[in-house]
């Protein structure tokens, strides 16, 4: 009988449920939030100030342990990037052992360890956990500071930043950073090549004496260990550390601009612009805001879901994705709209995120878009505390933040509590669309145009967050001033001729053989570069024995060949190849077969340069740069198809001239494709010397 009732009431719930109208053009109305059952971790403190924190897990043998120095932010100066650098020398060998031997005894053990200027990690299976942690404490205690360590880290931090500088999001969080906070101050202070180079090895040690210590340390153990084999290990590994008592910094308030305008950044080399609308906020952990400003972010862009992807991408395809973050900690930080657009929608683009900022601010929020933040949050919350980690994140939380204890048990609940009011009242205040910086990193001759329409003013500024005074008063010439008897094709060019030793000079280059080396992905290469006029040429480069790419061109057929792999050229690519008449290509610029055009002036290599649109032959188009001081080409810039069809900027630029024989030459060149950025350095060049036709073969 008790099997044919729980068949019938099975059968009863089965047939209510079909016979049920589902809306399913609706989502489900949110349940409840869940429930918070955190315990707190165990907690002590060592007398020199350490705070350290226990959350037990027994589940699986394995334990780690966080170092966690909460000094705050270090004004750096002109040695920036020296915080980074101590950081990176504490995994370059301690005082007992060298590198290699210590990283032998990591992974001896199959250990994790790892080290920053913020202090280290330790991670291992419980059978081998304290020896991973003793190296880990050794490391943070006892480092060696070699200098060939810090020659090499020093060698690939320059490398780093050099391959950044033509990154559009790179130049854009440096420049918002130095604008919002100043560029002087904790920051909004920046590395650059300049302040890399002022760094010495001295310099690590002092940093690291001055903010490496266990005064306001949190040292943090999860895993499959008790508290009072937590307490021994770190009594043990740190008990007798001491150091500098820290001191959290005072770092003054700073304000919003009186007006929204635009910081713009010329980068030629940009496909794309790279737009962030921002202003800065006052957003601790304990602001009682807290909770509906990351619902508000959440419905304007957290996600696919969000105002600014629906809009950005889904309606208008101008990008892959918008997106927009609120900062948060014990400092000013910022909230601010992002997205990458095609760069002659660049305007739009900007006029669509202040309005879906805009609307958040106007209250134009549903309860959908409300629930569905909501519902976002607590399943997110929910799925973290199955990390048996995330525990002693949030109680480390509350002690740095000064929260209350109930802050995590309470957050789906202030979260769930939020109105469509609440939202709007904190995008109001936020959100400031009306005193904001919309900085814009981009080419400028694609973006520039249309901006002004938006009606906001426009500042420019270089890459390293500098203004850029009026060209007009830095040079004495209007952009309107085009093919003046002042600025004209022909002067430019007869000017650049001689500029490098006059034409007649020129006409009597026949032949140039260069030597040249550059870097690339950390690997050196050597190569040659032979021209002969009227337009052959041959280009090798290898990597130690290796020939890594060649190519060829007799005058009317050529090949180019990577790794082995060898193409002949098409069609298209002889044209191009013949545009060039001479090694010095400017001594037929003034013939009918080129197209000349003066369009302003730019900068390029730190320098202010004229403008010149170059249209050859075979049709290509390129713009010529030509300093006003030395006369001197310094950077071209040309348009190449990828094999899809896609568009890409590439520019070279020119600098270090120097004479051979009766001409000047540049010695280095410096390649630029999309984000890339490869340096070539001229060893050697002999003119009108060992070269014949059989090189070009």
């Amino acid at each position: 009988m008790k099997k044919i009732l729980c068949l019938f009431l099975s059968a009863t719930i089965v047939c209510y449920g079909m016979a049920q109208t589902i809306d399913r053009s609706k989502p489900p109305k949110p349940g409840k939030a869940p429930s918070i059952d955190l315990k707190d971790p165990a907690s002590f403190t060592l007398p020199n100030g350490m705070t350290v924190l226990v959350v037990e897990n027994h589940k699986l043998p394995k334990v780690s342990a966080t170092l966690y120095i909460d000094r705050g932010p270090v004004l750096e100066g002109n040695k920036g990037g020296v915080m980074s650098l101590m950081g990176q020398m504490l995994s370059e060998g301690t005082k007992k052992m060298p590198k290699d031997k210590f990283d032998e005894a990591v992974d001896r053990i199959g250990a994790d360890v790892s080290l920053s200027s913020s202090g280290g990690n330790a991670s291992a299976l419980s059978r081998y956990f304290e020896q991973a942690f003793l190296l880990m404490a050794e490391a943070v205690q006892e480092p060696s500071f070699p200098q060939e360590s810090f020659d090499k880290l020093k060698k690939q931090a320059i490398t780093a930043l050099k391959s950044g500088e033509k990154n559009a999001q790179t130049i854009s969080n440096r420049v918002t950073n130095a604008l919002s906070y100043g560029k002087h101050t904790m920051l909004g202070e920046f590395e650059t090549e300049e302040t890399i180079n002022n760094i010495k090895l001295e310099d690590i040690r002092k940093f690291y004496q001055d903010y490496m210590s266990p005064s306001r340390s949190y040292l943090t153990f999860v895993g499959d260990i008790t508290a009072a084999k937590a307490k021994e290990l770190a009594t043990k590994a740190f008990g007798n550390w001491k150091g500098k008592k820290q001191n959290l910094p005072n770092i003054p308030a700073v304000e919003n601009v009186d007006k929204t305008e635009i910081n713009f950044v010329d980068l030629p080399t940009a496909v794309q612009g790279e737009i962030k609308v921002t202003n800065v906020i006052y957003n601790p952990m304990s602001n009682p805001d807290y909770h509906a400003l990351l619902i508000a972010n959440q419905i304007l862009g957290g996600g696919a879901e969000s105002k600014l992807f629906m809009n950005l991408r889904e309606k208008h395809g101008f990008t892959y994705g918008s997106y927009s973050e609120v900062g948060t900690g014990r400092f000013m930080s910022m909230f601010s709209g992002s997205a990458k657009v095609r760069s002659e929608k660049a305007d739009s683009a900007v006029a669509e995120m202040i309005l879906e900022i805009n609307n958040m601010r106007e209250g134009k929020i549903t309860e959908e878009e409300l629930a569905t933040a909501k519902a976002l949050y607590n399943g997110s919350f929910a799925l973290g505390m199955e990390n048996p980690a995330r525990a002693a994140t949030y109680a480390s939380n509350i002690m740095i933040n000064n929260l209350p204890k109930d802050f995590y048990r309470t957050f789906l609940q202030k979260i769930n509590n939020l109105t469509v009011a609440d939202i709007q009242r904190v995008a109001n205040k936020y959100f400031r669309s009306d005193r904001s910086r919309i900085v814009l990193v981009g080419n400028a001759s694609k973006i520039l145009p249309n901006l002004s329409r938006l009606g906001y003013p426009i500042k420019m500024f270089d890459k390293y967050a500098n203004p850029i005074t009026d060209k007009a008063s830095e040079t004495g010439v209007k952009e309107t001033d085009k093919n003046t008897e002042a600025i004209s094709a022909f002067k430019l060019i007869d000017d650049y001729l001689k500029a490098i030793g006059g034409k007649e000079e020129v006409k009597k280059l026949n032949s140039v053989k260069m030597q040249m080396s550059m870097e690339m992905m950390g690997r050196e290469l050597e190569g040659t570069d032979i021209r002969m006029n009227p337009n052959k040429r041959y280009t090798e480069m290898k990597m130690g024995e290796m020939k890594v790419f060649q190519m060829a061109f007799d005058g009317s057929k050529g090949y180019q060949a990577q790794m082995g792999q060898k193409k002949e050229m098409e069609e298209k690519e002889i044209k191009e190849q013949q545009d060039d008449k001479a090694i010095i290509a400017q001594l037929f610029y003034l013939t009918p077969e080129y197209q000349l055009s003066y369009i302003g002036t730019g900068k390029a290599a730190n320098e202010d340069a004229y403008k010149l649109k170059v249209t050859k032959p075979s049709g290509k188009v390129s713009v010529e740069y030509y300093s006003i001081k030395t006369g001197l080409l310094i950077r071209e810039e040309s348009t190449s198809t990828g094999p899809n069809g896609e568009e890409a900027m590439q520019a070279v630029e020119f600098t270090d001239y120097k004479k051979v024989g009766n001409l000047l030459f540049p010695f280095t060149l410096t390649q630029m494709a999309g984000e890339m950025e490869i340096v070539m350095k001229i060893k050697d060049i002999k003119v009108n010397e060992g070269v014949s036709d059989a090189d070009f073969k």
